[in-house]
């Protein structure tokens, strides 16, 4: 298609309002194996892969006692809530926007498989998006850059195709760079925006919707 990009989004917070209850979710699963760290510095680190995020928080000791007990269960955590993590305000919009406006469009997700099959559904989204990975399909997850090449390799693309990231956290953004992305972020991350440009967000909006409705003024817009 001329002048296609590849609409490279998360899903699992910048799609699914879905942070907060992870943050919430993990301060569970360590508490289950005595160890006790305070919600919002758990929640700094949402939107980085689990498989780094035990390190990042405690350390290698901390990984290598309980990492793997923690991940489990977390995951477990994650399963109660579930329910209760809806769409953003204009999710789905976005998606079908950026589908309106030739774009391919390829969910780069490190939450667990079971996790986004649920997200697809709440976004009815799965006659839309050209495909999505989960933290099954690397071995490493954000902020390395994988899964982002994975989502371009599962379309069949180069890694230099036109993409761009679209992600709420600052795990996303430094992601995306290290893929050679541009990244437009959400606020639903609960991230700075100071911390966002930092990172290297291109432009930043409130929510998916707000985006959708700013779709030509990125490198979205609409093929000519």
């Amino acid at each position: 298609m001329a002048n296609s990009t590849i609409a490279v989004l998360d899903i699992d917070g910048t799609l699914i309002d879905s942070n907060y209850h992870h943050a919430i979710a993990w301060y569970r699963a360590l508490r289950s194996v005595d160890e006790i760290y305070p919600v919002w510095r758990l929640h700094r680190l949402i939107g980085m892969g689990g498989d780094q995020l035990v390190t990042t928080l405690g350390g290698e000791d901390l990984e290598r006692r309980v990492g793997d007990q923690a991940r489990e269960q977390q995951g477990r955590e994650v399963d109660a809530l579930l329910d209760e993590m809806a769409p953003l305000p204009g999710a789905r919009e976005l998606l079908v926007a950026i589908k309106e406006r030739g774009h391919r469009l390829v969910l780069a997700s490190s939450a667990q498989e079971r996790h986004v099959d649920v997200f697809l559904d709440k976004l009815n989204a799965r006659d839309i998006v050209d495909d999505w990975t989960t933290s099954a399909d690397v071995e490493a997850s954000k902020p390395a850059p994988d899964l982002l090449q994975l989502a371009l390799k599962k379309l069949g693309a180069p890694t230099d195709a036109p993409s761009v990231m679209i992600g709420d956290s600052v795990w996303d953004i430094e992601a995306a760079s290290k893929a050679g992305m541009p990244a437009i972020a959400v606020r639903s991350g609960g991230f700075g925006d100071d911390e966002l440009q930092k990172a290297g967000a291109i432009a930043i909006y409130d929510t998916p919707g707000d985006l959708a409705e700013a779709l030509d003024q990125t490198p979205l817009a609409r093929n000519s």
